[in-house]
């Protein structure tokens, strides 16, 4: 077995990275449920909405590699990183559990992706603002699709109403990393390259407010938030994601289609 992937994380190839691995994370937590939705619809839904994800991961990998300029490929950062050198934020690797909790962790981080990449769109660094041009497209229709879940089941039966609520207050200690920024991140957001994720939250809390008031559930208090996985730092869940997605390049390395 080759040696984990060890990266040179200039600030730019750190920050691609944090957005990479959070799309590629949610989007193969959203291809567990191929084959296991509610109805057939739903799972074509699912399926596109990880494709999406993992399109968006492809773009930030590849650039990445560009921008170290040591010769790693998509391949490279997807498949030979251990547990420790994946930056995405812990929401995203949080296990399915039920249909509710997946449809709350995809409302809650689209909703936030959906803001982040209209504001990339202006981004200095033009690779990053075309990524963002066609990703924002795209969020804005898993923010509908899930907002129509959200309310779905908070509007809906004793039951769907109590798992969708159990899986907000499940998700929400997650969701403030979303818009944390470390030092490297603000020099980037100085230059115009990065967008100013502080200045993102209110109009998040507000598009989650009016979603989460339809479906008659209530916002929960921000209180005491978990973090760690922009820094390498991750719950039980991702050692396990990561053994299945790696699994056929870790049996047969350097394997294709």
């Amino acid at each position: 077995m080759a040696k984990t992937l060890r990266v040179n994380e200039t600030p730019l190839v750190l920050y691609c990275l944090r957005r990479a691995d959070d799309a590629l994370i949610l989007g193969h937590r959203l291809s567990e449920w191929c084959g296991h939705a509610p109805m057939m619809e739903e799972d074509m839904a699912l399926a596109n909405m990880a494709l999406d994800l993992i399109g968006q991961a492809r773009s930030l990998y590849t650039y990445a590699g560009q921008v170290e300029g040591e010769g790693h490929t998509e391949d490279d950062f997807a498949y030979w990183r251990d547990e420790r050198g994946y930056r995405n934020a812990l929401l995203v690797e949080q296990e399915n559990d039920d249909f509710a909790r997946t449809i709350m962790r995809q409302f809650l981080y689209a909703s936030f992706a959906d803001l982040y990449w209209q504001a990339m769109v202006k981004s200095k660094d033009e690779t990053l603002a075309a990524v963002a041009a066609k990703s924002e497209k795209e969020m804005a229709y898993h923010v509908r699709h899930t907002a129509e879940w959200v309310i779905r089941l908070g509007d809906g039966t004793d039951e769907s109403h109590e798992r969708i609520a159990k899986a907000l207050e499940y998700c929400w200690p997650f969701t403030g990393e979303l818009f944390e920024a470390d030092e490297s991140e603000k020099g980037l957001v100085a230059e115009g390259i990065a967008a100013d994720l502080s200045s993102l939250r209110d109009q998040w809390r507000t598009n989650v407010k009016a979603v989460l008031d339809e479906a008659t559930l209530t916002m929960p208090q921000d209180g005491w938030m978990q973090k760690g996985g922009r820094s390498g730092r991750h719950s039980e869940y991702l050692g396990h994601l990561l053994t299945e997605l790696q699994h056929v390049q870790h049996t047969v390395p350097g394997a294709v289609w």
